[in-house]
């Protein structure tokens, strides 16, 4: 359905807009039956557009539009459901969300199972006062992303013998290759048991928190292919920040 020439309220997230023309705006959105599409909203700057207060990030919302999902026009927008805003303190990890998204979905490649993983950790975030809540829904959203998109690693084994995990090894990951076995707990070696627990999606306890943050990061830094991360970026100096006051 990627061609449609018509869509109506279409569930959907977004993740990016840019200026267009003096009224105008593009929209970068995440959809439930569409995966990524860019649409052309007209006139959604003019003073007084209704659509203003219905195109802001983090909300549910229905769009309908005509054109292809790739470049179409926007033909009407609506919310779906009450809005209920990220924190401000959350709203950095919202768009290191949406980042991950606009750089590894590819437009009109349809993921339903991403779009409810993203609108899950939208919720988990606007429910979690930070801290361990907080990383425990990152991880899980990364982990989920990779999953969907093919790109998730086997941390069940070791990858040149085929031998499941011993919990009380140790192991290195790496991304291009997979989990190998380290000759003890060197530097930069992982317990088996900690990999086991990220690949079973559990991250409650710090051990697995840092192992699952540290794996994860690097599968995905293979996928974005030296693409950097400006959320990222940007809360690695906040919290240098934080450090030196």
């Amino acid at each position: 359905m990627s061609g449609a020439r018509r869509v109506q309220l279409e569930p959907a997230y977004l993740l990016h807009h840019r200026p267009y023309s003096d009224s105008s705006r593009v929209l970068d959105l995440v959809t439930l039956n569409h995966g990524r599409v860019t649409l052309f909203a007209r006139g959604a700057r003019r003073p007084g557009s209704a659509l203003a207060a219905v195109l802001q990030p983090f909300q549910p919302i229905l769009v309908s539009w005509t054109g292809k999902a790739d470049g179409g026009t926007l033909t009407a927008a609506e919310l779906a459901g009450d809005p209920v805003p990220l924190a401000p303190a959350r709203l950095m990890s919202g768009f290191y969300l949406n980042e991950l998204l606009l750089k590894l979905l590819s437009r009109e490649d349809t993921h339903p199972e991403v779009f409810e993983l993203y609108a899950g950790a939208l919720a988990g975030l606007k429910e979690a006062a930070g801290g361990v809540a907080e990383q425990v829904t990152l991880r899980r959203f990364e982990k989920g992303l990779l999953d969907a998109l093919g790109y998730g690693p086997d941390l069940t084994a070791e990858v040149r013998t085929g031998q499941p995990l011993d919990p009380a090894g140790y192991y290195h990951f790496r991304a291009e290759f997979g989990v190998v076995a380290a000759a003890g707990p060197g530097e930069g070696a992982f317990e088996g048991v900690e990999l086991l627990a990220v690949a079973a999606g559990r991250f409650e306890g710090l051990p697995a928190q840092r192992c699952a943050k540290r794996v994860l990061r690097a599968a995905l830094d293979a996928c974005l292919d030296g693409r950097a991360l400006r959320s990222r970026e940007v809360m690695l100096a906040l919290r240098r920040q934080e450090n030196d006051t």
